[in-house]
């Protein structure tokens, strides 16, 4: 039914983009597809800056680091540092890309939280809301990648150190066997109960450690749908990421670079394998964020009520609106308050409604939805 303020649970979806309530997994999917479809200047903008810097120095460092020795030879010894090179190399870029989607969550975060609420979405409006929190977005962002790292490496450590010792065959399994579904399991575990504090250093104006406090008491009892969410968002860029859109990238690999040797063609086929990446990391890239800021939302409707508070509070865009003053500056007098004015009350507003205490002394509800 319509709240006070007039919104409409399911008439407004398609105007939208996102309900206004508890989402199921779908319709998250679809919100972050809309985000970017909605926003595409914003959302793909972000994305294609994050995905040039971090497939530029990932194709720079294979260049330099994996070398030519390779290409030739067939001697085991060559053939073991160039595998071991491209593993590192893929891990790397992987964990930026994962890095890159934490910091493009918050970015976007208050993007669909100003969708959600029917709140209008001015130019640079993502960089106006999270410049404030730009530092402790960062600093999240890496403790969550951090932490998770932490959680795969530690028991993988006897593994690596029984391999450098050379010590008996039989304990270096053992130790494999044990310590690499430990610490994956680790890492995925930790990384989902965590994930949530992106999205709440920026809308919440948390703290570091507070953000990471706020996701833990989000992420209670829900370990298994967030985890069924993000796997779902990971297949679907697994698929775009690495096959649908790179596809005709790799043709042009194939029909012009595939039997040519020498540094200038090594150099062209590099420079179109990272032109096909950047193109499809950028569109995957704000697809994932998206889900995770859907996600922290949806949370924050299920378990705190969200939704439903905000209606009894009736804080609408048009209460937001109002809540800056109507009296222009004049160059006569030089009072009252102008347009940037009008605009800073109502991002601040706009912020107000997503912190746990709101400064305007309002207590949130405590209904939730099931």
């Amino acid at each position: 039914m319509p709240g006070p303020d007039g919104w409409d649970d399911d008439a407004d979806v398609d105007a939208q983009g996102v309900p206004f309530r508890p989402m199921s997994i779908s319709e998250m999917l679809d919100g972050a597809i809309a985000g970017i479809r909605r926003r595409p200047r914003t959302s793909l903008g972000l994305s294609v800056g994050f995905s040039t810097v971090i497939q530029v120095a990932s194709s720079v460092a294979a260049y330099f680091f994996i070398g030519d020795e390779a290409r030739g030879e067939v001697t085991p010894d060559v053939l073991m540092e160039s595998l071991g090179a491209q593993l590192t190399l893929s891990v790397m870029g992987l964990v930026l890309s994962a890095y890159g989607i934490l910091l493009l969550s918050g970015l976007l975060a208050p993007i669909l939280g100003r969708e959600l609420v029917g709140m209008p979405i001015a130019p640079r409006q993502a960089w106006r809301d999270a410049r404030p929190r730009l530092g402790r977005l960062a600093a999240t962002a890496a403790a969550v990648m951090g932490i998770s790292l932490i959680a795969l490496v530690v028991p993988i450590l006897p593994f690596a150190l029984l391999v450098a010792a050379e010590a008996h065959p039989g304990l270096i399994v053992l130790a494999g066997i044990l310590g690499f579904p430990i610490g994956i399991g680790l890492m995925v575990w930790l990384y989902l109960l965590f994930v949530l504090g992106v999205p709440a250093v920026v809308l919440e104006r948390q703290t570091v450690v507070g953000a990471l406090r706020r996701a833990v008491t989000l992420s209670k009892g829900r370990w298994f749908r967030t985890f069924g969410t993000l796997l779902l968002a990971l297949l679907v860029t697994v698929f775009m990421g690495f096959f649908a859109l790179r596809i005709p990238f790799l043709f042009v690999q194939l029909i012009f670079f595939g039997d040519s040797s020498g540094s200038d063609s090594t150099m062209a086929a590099l420079a179109v394998d990272t032109l096909g990446r950047i193109v499809s990391w950028s569109v995957v890239l704000p697809f994932d964020a998206g889900v995770i800021a859907l996600l922290y939302m949806d949370r924050r409707m299920r378990r705190e009520g969200f939704d439903l508070d905000l209606r009894m509070r009736g804080r609408s865009a048009t209460a937001i609106s109002a809540t800056a003053d109507p009296v222009p500056a004049t160059p006569d007098n030089g009072v009252g308050n102008g347009p940037e004015t009008d605009q800073g009350d109502q991002e601040e507003g706009f912020i107000d409604l997503w912190r746990t205490v709101p400064s305007s002394g309002a207590r949130p509800g405590t209904g939730a939805n099931p």
